[in-house]
Formats: C-alpha cells, sequence, structure tokens
C-alpha cells in the first residue's frame, strides 16, 4: 500500500497550518484532519475561470484578479481561456504555497505562474481589492470554503457588507464577482443582492467528469 507523504507545512498567517501531502502522484493540502484542496478535484475551480470569462464576451482583453492560488486550477484554466493580451493579477497570501507550486507540484503548475499574462502578488487580496477603483473586469474569489470561512478568521472579511462593497467599487463597470464556496449560503447570496449586485449561483461538481461533491459558485455583476 502506498502511503502517503508529508512534503511541507505551512503557517498561515493570523490562521491555522496546512500541510502538503504526495499520495502516489496526488496532492492534497490539508488542516487537521480535513482536506482543503486535492489534485484529484479541479472542476469547480476550472468552472469558476471559464464561466466567469464566459460572462465578459465583449472584453477580448480583460483585467483578473485572482484571490488564493491554491493549486492553480483557476489560473491555468483563465489562461487557456484568455487572449495573449489579457492580464491575471493572483493574490496568494500564504509564501508556501506558491514554493510548493515551483517545488513539489511544479508539473502540476506548468508554469502558469511565468506567464507573461500573470502578475503574483504576495498578501492579502482583501487588501488589493481595498486599494482598487475599477481596475478589474473580473475578481475571482476562492479563499478558505467561501463565505463560511475555516482557515483564517480575517478570510470572512471578503464576504461582509463592506467587503462585498470594496469588490463592487473595485469593478468596472459591467464586471463580475465570482466567489468560490465549498456549500450553498441563502445568507450570503442575499448579502451580495443588498450590497448592489445581480446574482446567479451554479452549483458545480467537484470533479472535472461530473462527479464527486457538489461546490457553489456565485457569479455577481453590479447593478
Amino acid at each position: 500500500m502506498i502511503q502517503r507523504e508529508l512534503l511541507g507545512s505551512a503557517q498561515v498567517p493570523g490562521g491555522t497550518e496546512l500541510r502538503l501531502f504526495r499520495h502516489d502522484r496526488d496532492f492534497m493540502i490539508v488542516m487537521g484532519h480535513n482536506e482543503l484542496m486535492s489534485s484529484r478535484m479541479s472542476g469547480s475551480e476550472v468552472a469558476l475561470a471559464t464561466e466567469t470569462i464566459r460572462r465578459l464576451p465583449e472584453r477580448p482583453d480583460p483585467r483578473l484578479l485572482i484571490g488564493g492560488y491554491g493549486m492553480g486550477f483557476t489560473l491555468r484554466a483563465a489562461l487557456a481561456a484568455l487572449g495573449p493580451l489579457a492580464e491575471v493579477v493572483v493574490a496568494e497570501l500564504v509564501p508556501e504555497i506558491i514554493a510548493w507550486a515551483r517545488g513539489p507540484m511544479a508539473e502540476l503548475a506548468a508554469g502558469c505562474l511565468d506567464d507573461p499574462r500573470v502578475r503574483l502578488l504576495m498578501g492579502d487580496v482583501g487588501t488589493t481589492i481595498d486599494g482598487a477603483r475599477g481596475d478589474y473586469d473580473a475578481i475571482l474569489l476562492d479563499v478558505d470554503n467561501g463565505p463560511d470561512g475555516v482557515v483564517r478568521e480575517g478570510n470572512d472579511s471578503l464576504y461582509t457588507a463592506s467587503g462585498l462593497r470594496a469588490a463592487h467599487r473595485a469593478l468596472r463597470p459591467g464586471g463580475v464577482l465570482a466567489v468560490w464556496s465549498a456549500g450553498p449560503d441563502a445568507a450570503f447570496a442575499r448579502r451580495l443582492e443588498k450590497n448592489g449586485f445581480m446574482v446567479d449561483e451554479m452549483r458545480v461538481a467537484a470533479r472535472t467528469n461530473g462527479k464527486g461533491p457538489k461546490h457553489t459558485i456565485w457569479f455577481a455583476v453590479p447593478r
């Protein structure tokens, strides 16, 4: 039997510890006994990118902000769907996540962080959003477990009324705020609507073959 191999650990600023494991050819990032992400499950992360870009048909060279690199599924899907003049800003809080992408998971990353269309910002995506005014055609948030966060208390501010208003200001007219979540959250959907967004909610399978648990993505357009 192939044993799971611990490759590294990382302390989330203001949060808990993450550990990177490899099992055969698969990678897992784990918090405690909870598997936060796995290379076996990328369907909803890919959809976060492709469905957002599909909602920007009149913008051939958009500027996107991705909050949370994770295992890079969203970034790679975005780059595959975008033209050569697009720009993708990636905000990642945990340095080890990027070190793992360039190290043990380099084959999985497939060089996406070195794409000339990518700009990497090390820090809290909330700070980037707060400082933006009409800077982005789309903001894609895959931070923590979604609005019901478990990794870092500070992540919750992204999903509050003030956090949503900041995202509203950061978007260009007709832009898209796309939010990934491990599960549905009716209260969050109502909060989006109360803070100036029209909302489309989608349930997406965790695996690219349509199997596995269902995750939730909200696509919110400023009114």
